[in-house]
C-alpha cells in the first residue's frame, strides 16, 4: 500500500465549495491531511465543512473571501497560517470564466478574468512563500486542457489558463531550491456545474438539446464519458502527497484521453 505521507500535513485549496476544488479538499481530509477551504459563499463553506469532517481524520476549516480582491487573499493566507501554524500544500483553483469569442468581449471582461484566472494564483502564491519556504511543499495549479489544446469559444480561458501554466513552470525552477515543487493540472471534461453550463450554452446555440449535446461531447472521449470529480482529485492528491518527491514543473493533463496533442 502507497503511503501518501499526507497525515498533519497543512493545506489551502482555493475555490473549494463545490467542483473540483471540493473533490480535492475532501481526497485531502481522507488522507487525514488538514484543509483550509476557501470561496466567496460563506454558508456553502459551513456545509462543505460539516460534510468533509466526516470523510477522515484531517482537521477542517474554512474562511470565505473573494480572489480576486488582494487584501482578501491576504486575509485569507494569513488566516490559514495562523490557524495551521504553517502551510505545506497550497491548490490553485478559480470558475473558468464566461464562455464567447474575441468580439464578444469588453475590455472589462478580459481584466475580470485576468484577475480571477490568472492574477489570483500569483497573488497567493507570493502570499504563502513565506509560510512554505522554510520547510518546503507542493503547490498545484489547476487550470484546464485547453492550454495543450485551445477550446473554440472559450478565448479567455485559453489565453489566462496558459499563462498560468508559463507561470509554473517558471517557478518550479525557481522554487526548486527551496523544496516547493510546482506542477499543473489540466482537467478535461469532468462532470461538473462548470461542463453543465457549457453544455447548457452550446444547446441555446446551436438549437439542441442539453441532453444530445452532452452525448455527443462525451463520444469525442476516447474512454467514451465525462470524468468524475474524484478521478480527477484522486491524481491531484498524488502530486500534492509525500509519495511525489521528483515531479515538478509538469503538466498533467487530465482528460480521458480527448486531447490529441502530444
Amino acid at each position: 500500500m502507497m503511503d501518501l505521507q499526507l497525515r498533519g500535513k497543512k493545506a489551502l485549496v482555493i475555490a473549494s465549495s463545490s467542483g473540483l476544488g471540493k473533490a480535492i479538499a475532501a481526497e485531502l481530509v481522507k488522507e487525514g491531511a488538514d484543509v483550509m477551504l476557501s470561496s466567496r459563499s460563506d454558508d456553502k463553506l459551513q456545509a462543505v465543512q460539516q460534510e468533509l469532517q466526516q470523510l477522515g481524520s484531517g482537521q477542517v476549516e474554512y474562511y470565505a473571501a473573494d480572489i480576486t480582491i488582494a487584501h482578501e487573499v491576504e486575509g485569507l493566507i494569513r488566516y490559514t497560517a495562523e490557524t495551521f501554524g504553517r502551510i505545506d500544500i497550497l491548490v490553485n483553483n478559480g470558475g473558468g470564466p464566461p464562455a464567447g469569442t474575441f468580439e464578444s468581449f469588453t475590455d472589462e471582461d478580459w481584466e475580470n478574468a485576468f484577475r480571477l484566472n490568472l492574477l489570483s494564483y500569483v497573488r497567493t502564491i507570493r502570499c504563502s512563500l513565506p509560510h512554505m519556504k522554510e520547510h518546503g511543499g507542493h503547490i498545484v495549479n489547476v487550470t484546464s486542457s485547453s492550454i495543450k489544446q485551445p477550446i473554440p469559444g472559450l478565448i479567455l480561458s485559453n489565453t489566462f489558463r496558459t499563462g498560468v501554466a508559463g507561470m509554473s513552470k517558471t517557478l518550479s525552477q525557481e522554487l526548486a531550491q527551496y523544496g516547493i515543487l510546482v506542477n499543473t493540472v489540466a482537467p478535461g471534461r469532468i462532470a461538473t456545474d462548470r461542463i453543465r453550463k457549457l453544455n447548457e450554452n452550446n444547446a441555446r446555440e446551436k438549437g439542441e438539446s442539453v441532453q444530445a449535446i452532452a452525448e455527443q461531447a462525451q463520444r469525442e472521449i476516447p474512454l467514451g464519458r465525462y470524468g468524475e470529480p474524484e478521478e480527477f482529485a484522486k491524481a491531484v492528491v498524488f502530486l500534492l502527497s509525500g509519495a511525489n518527491t521528483y515531479i515538478t514543473g509538469s503538466t498533467l493533463v487530465i482528460d480521458g484521453g480527448l486531447v490529441e496533442a502530444l
